[in-house]
């Protein structure tokens, strides 16, 4: 049987989205980043901006400036022109475009950032925080604490753990694994300050960012179980998923993967193998909203969790609307970023985030364009 596509509404249907601006910042880091296998000392958002109606919506993507060519060149026909309301069809129709550039990483973070911002504007046209448009099943997200980079010292690490527990933020992450694996005993060290200084109630997770082989991660996890750590991200590359099932048959921390998804079956694959705990999903790099609402479907249809990866203030709306959701990352790099450039942000005290409660339309963030500015690269 031979697939037809579905009609598109003509534009008198609903607002028609006139513009799509493109613009990229980068912010270098406060300390050096660092976990298992890279290094940092900058992080790149690319910024999409749609207009409608008179209202505009905002989405971003983190990773390269070359992402914002295919904003421009290869996505931008696809959007303005067609009816705002219907971001499905946008979506699907950008999904489709990418095919010969190659879906996963650049044009995946593009095509992520676009749909995120027409959920935005479509918000803002009908009024509403995006949590309201979308359906909540929670009024507040979970958060944890998402950090401890591996470049830190006993000192910088300490002080940030310190932080969030005086934010009242009772699950924390830190980064293991460091220098692909061959520092076991630092990272034993480091996981054993990190318990000191949140104390014997709070819930710890590290992450390895596939940096151990599968052996070894479970001998890791084995060392680290009387220190209460629950939750074990990547302990071997998310594309190993024969390793990670293995490593999560063997030890009693919660195993977590995902954040490396850039279209659905990817996230089907990995639930279906049986190598996550709990599934990860990024909306900055997935497909944007419609991809993040469809694989938190995947990991419930699996009887998975699911939680957002990173860029916390555009997962906080979807993350509520989903009934599976465990936590958002409250991750340390994007927080500072987010709060730098834009207005609008959450607050975590308490450990939770409350969105829409504000009221505002959309996401609810708007663009700090004269702090924006400082760090504008293109």
């Amino acid at each position: 049987m031979t697939r037809q596509a579905a009609p598109e509404q003509a534009p008198h249907d609903g607002p028609v989205v006139e513009h799509l601006a493109v613009t990229v910042y980068r912010v270098p880091t406060d300390l050096p980043g660092g976990d298992a296998t890279l290094t940092w000392n900058s992080t790149t958002l690319v910024l999409a901006e749609v207009t409608a109606g008179g209202e505009t919506g905002l989405g971003w993507t983190y990773g390269s400036a070359a992402t914002a060519p295919v904003l421009r060149d290869e996505l931008s026909e696809l959007v303005t022109g067609h009816n705002a309301f219907d971001v499905p069809a946008a979506h699907d129709r950008m999904s489709r475009a990418v095919r010969n550039t190659g879906r996963p990483g650049i044009a995946a973070g593009a095509v992520s950032a676009i749909d995120t911002a027409l959920w935005d504007l479509k918000a803002r046209l009908l009024g509403l925080p995006l949590v309201r448009l979308l359906g909540a099943a929670r009024a507040e997200v979970a958060v944890y604490g998402s950090g401890g980079f591996t470049t830190y010292d006993d000192a910088r690490l300490g002080e940030q753990l310190r932080g969030w527990t005086e934010q009242g933020i009772d699950r924390v992450k830190i980064k293991i694994g460091e220098s692909w694996g061959s520092r076991e005993t630092r990272d034993l060290e480091r996981v054993r300050l990190a318990r000191r200084v949140v104390g014997d109630e709070a819930e710890l997770y590290v992450d390895a960012n596939g940096g151990y082989t599968r052996k070894q991660a479970v001998r890791m996890a084995a060392a680290m179980e009387d220190l209460g750590v629950v939750w074990l991200e990547e302990p071997v590359s998310s594309d190993n998923l024969t390793g990670l099932r293995e490593v999560r048959d063997a030890v009693t921390a919660d195993v977590a993967a995902g954040e490396y998804g850039y279209d659905l079956p990817y996230f089907t694959r990995m639930a279906a193998a049986g190598a996550v705990d709990c599934l990860q999903a990024d909306v900055t790099r997935c497909g944007g909203v419609t991809a993040w609402l469809r694989a938190a479907g995947i990991a419930e249809g699996f009887g998975l969790h699911i939680s957002s990866h990173c860029a916390p203030h555009l997962h906080a709306h979807v993350a509520a609307a989903v009934p599976n959701t465990r936590h958002l990352e409250w991750f340390h790099d994007h927080v500072r970023v987010e709060n730098m450039l834009f207005h609008g942000t959450l607050d975590p005290t308490g450990g939770t985030v409350g969105p829409g409660v504000s009221g505002e339309p959309g996401h609810g963030l708007a663009l700090n364009r004269p702090a924006a500015d400082r760090w504008r690269i293109a």
